[in-house]
């Protein structure tokens, strides 16, 4: 009886001791009148709850961008073409190649690259509700590598796009390339604008200036698409990527032709079936600073003429270029040549200035005032430019 009583009160014991233990474990209060008639309340291990996609909020922002580019591939994609071009290399008409164009007016000319549709026989173009159409090529321009193929009866509600205003393109802003990357019809993918006034080789010894340069992806097959902004107007015709000679693929640098070349181009085109651009006759780079160091210039920027073109516009105006070299630091530097600072009272700060004023701001025919550095003297001198030649025995630009 004694040891029963004995184990009892061990027991009792005990369980005073743990409650109060678990007690402060679970940071529980425990009455005090009759601990061992006290129930603790049942442990329990909270769960995490697991949200669900439709519980997840986007933010605002790109909500907003999601549903425009929604919106504006709905709107802009009918007018985005495919081009099949066929010819009889031997003897058979077989495909030849593909590419992309769009819907310039309602009279069915269509804008694409003078690459993808320049030899061909045939000219097949489809459109986004699966109608295939014949094309006739209406005019081509290797120089700014842009073409017209023309189509009769546009498919029901198929619409021009508006062209935009290149003074608004700003690096930075977001861009789309529409077109048919290796035929994979109606694709649109998004990047920025990675650079502007850059200078690419056209289909000539000549070079296109002023082109956009975007990380949106562009491929083969995406040649003659438009480049848009986010109100859907074409800011440039897609035309050529840098691949480094690697891969055809795209590696997040791509180059479209700039909008305001179509706008001088274009038109011309459907008029007359081709476009005369001026030209001026000289090969050159930009003004150096050990070019400048050694003629002793009192400029530090400008167009360096290094060559002039035999019977060229500058060439019957007198303009001279590098007839010999000086060495600066252990280079050799071409020099004797003039330096363009101005055309018409407009600074000319490089070789690409000059190039890109000829191009969009002058016309065959039209006489110009080039202000000119030559033996440390400035001088006016007056030139007529002429229609660029079809073809030049040396690199010439502009």
């Amino acid at each position: 009886m004694k040891n029963s009583q004995t184990l009892r009160l061990t027991q009792i014991f005990l369980i005073g001791l743990i409650l109060p233990i678990i007690g402060l474990a679970c940071r529980i209060s425990i009455p005090d009148n009759d601990p061992v008639l006290f129930t603790p309340p049942a442990l329990t291990v909270p769960t995490m709850a697991v949200p669900s996609l439709a519980d997840i909020s986007i933010p605002q922002i790109v909500q907003d961008e999601q549903s425009l580019l929604i919106t504006l591939y709905k709107r802009v994609n009918p007018a985005v073409v495919n081009i099949t071009i066929y010819g009889t290399p031997q003897n058979d008409l077989i495909a030849l190649g593909q590419g992309s164009g769009f819907v310039y007016d309602a009279n069915g000319n269509i804008i694409t690259n003078a690459h993808v549709v320049h030899g061909a026989e045939q000219i097949e173009v489809g459109f986004w509700d699966g109608t295939i159409r014949q094309a006739k090529l209406v005019g081509e321009d290797l120089n700014s590598d842009l073409a017209i193929v023309k189509v009769e009866n546009l498919p029901a509600d198929v619409q021009a796009l508006p062209l935009g205003n290149i003074d608004e393109v700003q690096v930075g802003q977001t861009v789309v390339a529409i077109g048919n990357p290796f035929g994979l019809d109606g694709t649109l993918t998004r990047g920025i604008v990675s650079a502007i006034g850059r200078t690419i080789p056209a289909l000539t010894p000549f070079s296109i200036p002023k082109a956009i340069q975007t990380d949106a992806p562009i491929n083969p097959g995406n040649s003659g698409g438009p480049l848009l902004n986010l109100q859907g107007e074409v800011i440039g015709v897609n035309a050529q990527i840098e691949t480094n000679g690697d891969s055809p693929a795209n590696s997040g640098v791509g180059f479209a032709i700039p909008v305001s070349i179509l706008q001088r181009v274009v038109p011309e085109l459907i008029a007359n079936g081709s476009y005369n651009w001026a030209w001026l006759g000289v090969r050159g780079s930009n003004l150096s600073p050990l070019t400048a160091q050694a003629m002793n210039l009192p400029v530090e920027k400008g167009a360096y003429i290094a060559e002039v073109i035999t019977d060229g516009p500058a060439a019957k105006a007198g303009l001279q270029g590098s007839d010999r070299t000086d060495t600066i630091n252990g280079r050799v530097i071409p020099i004797g040549g003039d330096i363009i600072t101005a055309i018409n009272g407009v600074q000319i700060n490089s070789f690409d200035d000059l190039l890109i004023f000829i191009a969009l701001e002058t016309s065959p025919d039209e006489e110009v005032t080039l202000t000119v550095f030559r033996n440390g003297k400035v001088q006016e001198i007056p030139l007529t430019l002429e229609a660029r030649p079809g073809s030049l025995q040396t690199e010439a630009a502009p």
